[in-house]
């Protein structure tokens, strides 16, 4: 039974987690005599390596899992890996640039063929690396994106949702990466505020009818512009509406239009058009009937539309280019300052330019009403409820989705041409001919669909769909998703719209939206800034178990948690204080027998205890439906280190250390049962070093792990509310004589007597009853009870509810030295408290310092009040 000395986490967790694969406790088959619970994991790019968003998201689906699977319910987390389009093809391009070759210069099957082979090599790692957290998925149907049954899964939906009419192909302004040349959906547009300039610019009028004026913070584009705009309402304009204005550089004649969308207070009031590069202009141009200049290559190079100084410059030294020409000709008029916000490419960061191109579109209105509607009447529940009021805002002005993407990795169009009657038509299975025609000339599409096409399926296509299988029926609709806000558009709503549509029912009852993981000073962990935390050196430092412990407890239900490095120390001496407590039990319990503690045969401590243990059952339970992991994990910390290890292990010692074996006996079985409870109770968060202590407690076993034990249940039957206050008086008094002793540097071998002076009859009765405790814990020799007690000459004293506490120190201290320490320490408090008060009270600090640090600063503000308050109690008792 003995435990090392010392808790080793990396022998521990390797050891039971090759167990627990080994035995197949992982595995989940349908059985129709159990309820089942499924999660489907978010799956990870095949490109990552894990960071600490994983940690957090991932730890909170093993909980729920492991949790569920000791309720005896069929427990299902169904693992996998996301084919990532654009991330998976950067990564291979990266590598083939490194031997001079470009993926064109490769060739489209080749290079497909290298990010397979890439992919066989490096896409697991983040599956072993999941792994080393303790992940309990199902391992054995671990799915990919791009395998063959998901891959005819997405093809599936695309073309039903094509004949339906509801996938269109047209040309419109999309979001398009330079960098990456491919289309990008809003979603995928990250949003960052840039300083510009707004330049002013003189359009002057045909017949030379007079100039008007426009500002814009693209001068470049101008060489697009097909029309100028003012608001009808705006009087100042009024007599140009109807007139030409000539392009300055280009000399293009355009028409002056009066459109309500342009705003009168921007600018100058007038607006240049290019429908070409703005989606605004591209709808102002589709009700004015405007033709469509695009003056870009597709590498934001400057095409044969622009004038021949900027013709294959990038766009912005076209900027330049263009700005001077327009000093040279007398068009310029001023710039100035101007903040705007610039989409960026959420992959490579490129500034992303509005482009006119013909592209592949859902359309989303008719697939989001009923998405609307489930969660509107309570099908689906999110957590935290504000959630819900960002996805029905989102919803309610959904636009139509482009899911083609200009590159080679991911699931193809599943669309054909014909060449020789034009005909074109969506596939399934890769056709031999026309449709209409018959010929054999027929050619796919060379757009892939966007990652997230995919992905949208993940719930349905990882059990099998589109065949509808036995595991679709049992396992589907999954319990609950657990994910971050960054992905709630990218994700959850498009898998509650293809749920509803393909399958329809929900795809999952809850969502769960977790916090973001910010650094110590409250900015997100990024690669830029250098500010992540790897959560593999966190458990070579301290153990998986102490980071997920950890990183549970401290983020708050649903908010973003802010985390340094050192607050991992929590979770390691939470796991050092079970490894020590559970070891000092099974050395203390060695060779005595264990019985079965009958009712009667329980007294108060026991009882209390007890009781204790109840009520934190009953609230863990409940904290974790709630998906309030933090609140669970608290629970369980202050029950196992304040309630059992601090008063209960300390009060079992009478017994224990006593010579009636039926004492010992006793005092072991209710230790073992309370730490084997405690075991099972923090398994889904601590799996590893539960799993350990677990396999050494003396117990009649029905399984062969803790993680298929039963989790414990609240039985009302084991609760004894009446003593708690007896206990609660028992563990006040002792706490206020171990004050005093510490205090004043009472040795602890030094017996002392206490007086006790109370007219409250339950104080009496629990030193009566208990005083060989009370007696025991705080080091005394005896202790008097009594209404009329006098303070004795040279005591120290504390005030506890309903009583007053006297302990004589004649003898055990030198009062008068004691007393001068006090009085230097009460100084030296109220310098520190005035100190942090001062700091405190300053707007600036409290405007400039990370909050971390205002934090910590208020915390030693609260601990120096404390100690003053606790210290100046002591010596105004001694005066």
């Amino acid at each position: 039974m003995e435990l090392e000395k010392r808790y080793n986490p990396e022998h521990v967790e390797s050891k039971w987690y090759r167990f627990w694969e080994k035995e197949g406790f992982f595995h989940s088959e349908i059985d129709n005599t159990r309820a089942p619970y499924t999660i489907v994991i978010p799956p990870p790019n095949v490109t990552g390596a894990l960071h600490m968003g994983h940690g957090l998201n991932n730890t909170i689906q093993d909980i729920l899992i492991r949790w569920r699977r000791m309720q005896g319910i069929n427990t299902l987390w169904v693992p996998g890996t996301d084919h990532a389009g654009i991330a998976t093809q950067n990564v291979v391009e990266r590598q083939i640039a490194t031997q001079g070759r470009t993926r064109q210069e490769v060739g489209r099957q080749k290079f497909i063929e290298l990010v397979w082979k890439w992919r066989e090599q490096y896409g697991g790692r983040i599956i072993d690396q999941l792994k080393r957290l303790g992940a309990s998925c199902d391992w054995e149907r671990e799915r990919f994106t791009m395998d063959e049954g998901l891959s005819r899964a997405v093809r599936e939906v695309f073309v039903r949702l094509y004949n339906e009419g509801l996938i269109y192909r047209g040309k419109y302004i999309i979001n398009w990466c330079p960098r990456c040349q491919t289309a990008l959906s809003d979603e995928e547009v990250e949003h960052k505020a840039q300083q510009g300039f707004l330049y002013y610019v003189k359009y002057p009028l045909k017949n030379k009818d007079g100039n008007l004026v426009v500002a814009t913070t693209r001068p470049e584009t101008m060489l697009g512009d097909t029309a100028v705009a003012v608001n009808p309402d705006d009087k100042r304009y009024n007599k140009f509406i109807g007139k030409t204005a000539i392009l300055p550089l280009v000399g293009r004649e355009l028409p002056v239009i009066a459109d309500r969308y342009v705003d009168m207070e921007f600018g100058t009031g007038a607006l240049k058009i290019t429908p070409a590069h703005d989606p605004n202009d591209f709808e102002i141009g589709i009700r004015h009937n405007l033709p469509c200049v695009n003056i870009l290559h597709e590498d934001a190079t400057i095409n044969e539309n622009g004038i021949a100084d900027c013709i294959g410059m990038d766009r912005y030294e076209a900027r330049e280019v263009v700005v001077e020409e327009l000093k040279k000709k007398g068009n310029y008029v001023k710039q100035e300052p101007y903040t705007h916000e610039i989409g960026h490419c959420y992959r490579c960061h490129t500034v992303i330019e509005p482009y006119l191109s013909e592209q592949w579109f859902v359309k989303m209105k008719p697939l989001a009403e009923q998405a609307i509607r489930v969660v509107k009447e309570g099908e689906i529940r999110f957590y935290p409820k504000r959630w819900e009021k960002v996805y029905m805002n989102w919803m309610e002005n959904i636009k139509d989705w482009c899911i083609s993407r200009q590159i080679w990795w991911g699931h193809r169009i599943p669309v054909y041409y014909c060449r020789e009657c034009s005909e074109m038509f969506a596939s399934v299975d890769e056709p031999s001919g026309c449709r209409s025609c018959s010929s054999s000339k027929i050619y796919q599409d060379e757009d892939v669909l966007d990652t997230w096409f995919s992905s949208q399926l993940w719930p349905f296509s990882t059990l099998g769909w589109p065949e509808l299988t036995d595991e679709l029926g049992y396992y589907y609709p999954t319990a609950v998703l657990i994910t971050d806000p960054g992905i709630l558009f990218f994700w959850v709503a498009r898998m509650i719209m293809s749920g509803l549509k393909f399958m329809e029912d929900i795809p999952f009852r809850d969502v769960y939206i977790h916090g973001v993981v910010m650094d110590a000073e409250g900015r997100k962990m990024s690669k830029s800034l250098g500010n992540g935390i790897d959560p593999l050196e966190v458990v070579e430092q301290y153990g998986a178990d102490a980071m997920r412990y950890t990183i549970v407890n401290i983020t708050p239900f649903g908010q973003n948690l802010l985390l340094s490095m050192d607050k991992f120390n929590t979770g390691a001496r939470f796991a050092n204080k079970i490894w020590n407590a559970s070891r000092y039990i099974l050395m203390n319990i060695e060779g005595i027998e264990l019985c079965d503690v009958k009712e009667q045969d329980l007294d108060t401590t026991d009882r209390w205890i007890l009781t204790l243990f109840e009520w934190v059952v009953r609230d863990v339970n409940r904290y974790l439906d709630e998906y309030k992991l933090n609140d669970a994990s608290s629970l369980i910390y202050e029950f196992f280190w304040h309630e059992f290890c601090d008063w209960y292990i300390e009060m079992s010692k009478l017994k224990l250390y006593s010579d009636d074996k039926r004492k010992q006996s006793h005092a072991a079985s209710m230790l073992i049962r309370i730490l084997d409870g405690c075991m099972r109770l923090l398994h889904p968060i601590m799996p590893f070093i539960t799993e350990e202590i677990w396999q050494r407690l003396p117990l009649k076993r029905e399984n062969k792990s803790i993680m298929i034990a039963s989790y414990p249940v609240c039985q009302e039957d084991h609760v004894y509310a009446k003593s708690i206050k007896p206990v609660e008086i028992l563990k006040e008094i002792t706490y206020n004589v171990r004050n005093i002793r510490g205090e004043l540097h009472v040795p602890p071998e030094l017996m002392a007597d206490v007086l006790v002076k109370t007219a409250d009859n339950m104080v009496g009765r629990v030193i009566e009853e208990h005083g060989e405790v009370i007696r025991f814990l705080a080091r005394l020799k005896k202790i008097d009870v009594g209404r009329d007690l006098e303070k004795p000459p040279g005591s120290a004293s504390s005030v506890g509810n309903g009583y007053e506490v006297y302990l004589p120190l004649v003898g055990l201290i030198d009062i008068d030295r004691e007393r001068l320490r006090l009085q230097k320490e009460l100084e030296k408090l109220t310098v520190e408290i005035e100190r942090s008060e001062r700091k405190l009270n300053k707007a600036e600090f409290i405007k400039k310092a990370p909050q971390s640090v205002v934090e910590r600063e208020k915390e030693r503000l609260e601990s120096h009040k404390e100690a003053h308050e606790r210290v100046n109690g002591i010596l105004e008792s001694l005066n």
